[in-house]
């Protein structure tokens, strides 16, 4: 079911924005240690920048960096394709569960709006949702601010990496997973969340455990979803 009264306003922008100012330094931590990765991988100044802002796909740039090989081949591409789509595939669930909100609007401002779609400003813009809040311009104004943070951040990465290649030096490995925790707060409502949450958390962590790498952000989402799915409250 599509909501009613959904708006647009600068005054719901700038709260999006600031909504997202505790997690910059983790943001632009990681943001800068992608920077490094890529100038060590070979990549030009222009090809990371345009990687980074235009792919624009966290977790999974991280991914394609691990893979990449210079020169590329067809093989190495097959396989980047395929590690990072799945590891993108959680954003089929984020985004359908957006639709209630922005199902309404246009096709002209949703789907270019979607770029900005991030884990972050998800939860952020759900979190809202949920408490009754219906100007997706906390969306758009989180999406536009993590995306403009986390593009400039590849520049001293790039340039200086090496003084921040460990963020785990600094704790700050901990502040992007401690604010997703933070907000998984208010979106709890039963039995239903515990129960799909935990699923979720334990097949990622075994997932992780086994294999290693990325492929647990993937089979977590979607063990929590199937449970989420067929479990009553």
């Amino acid at each position: 079911m599509l909501e009613k009264n959904v708006t647009l306003s600068l005054k719901g922008c700038v709260r999006g924005a600031l909504m997202c100012v505790p997690v910059f330094p983790g943001i632009i931590v990681f943001g800068a240690v992608f920077g490094t990765v890529a100038a060590q991988k070979g990549l030009t100044f222009l090809e990371t920048i345009l990687m980074n802002s235009l792919v624009y796909a966290g977790a999974s740039q991280f991914v394609a960096m691990e893979i990449f090989t210079e020169p590329l081949d067809h093989g190495t591409l097959i396989a980047m394709i395929g590690v990072t789509a799945a590891v993108n595939m959680r954003m089929l669930l984020i985004g359908a569960s957006l639709r209630p909100w922005l199902g309404q609007l246009p096709g002209h401002q949703t789907y270019p709006a979607l770029f900005f779609l991030t884990d972050l400003n998800w939860l952020l813009t759900l979190a809202q949702y949920d408490k009754g809040e219906r100007d997706w311009g906390i969306y758009l104004g989180s999406g536009l601010t993590v995306w403009a943070v986390w593009s400039l951040s590849v520049i001293p990465g790039y340039f200086a990496g090496s003084l921040i290649c460990d963020p785990k030096t600094f704790g700050l490995d901990l502040v992007l997973p401690a604010f997703f925790a933070a907000l998984l707060v208010p979106l709890w409502k039963g039995k239903r969340q515990t129960y799909s949450w935990a699923i979720a958390g334990g097949v990622a962590w075994v997932t992780w455990a086994l294999f290693g790498g990325y492929w647990g952000i993937f089979t977590g989402a979607f063990a929590g979803a199937i449970a989420g799915a067929y479990l009553d409250d």
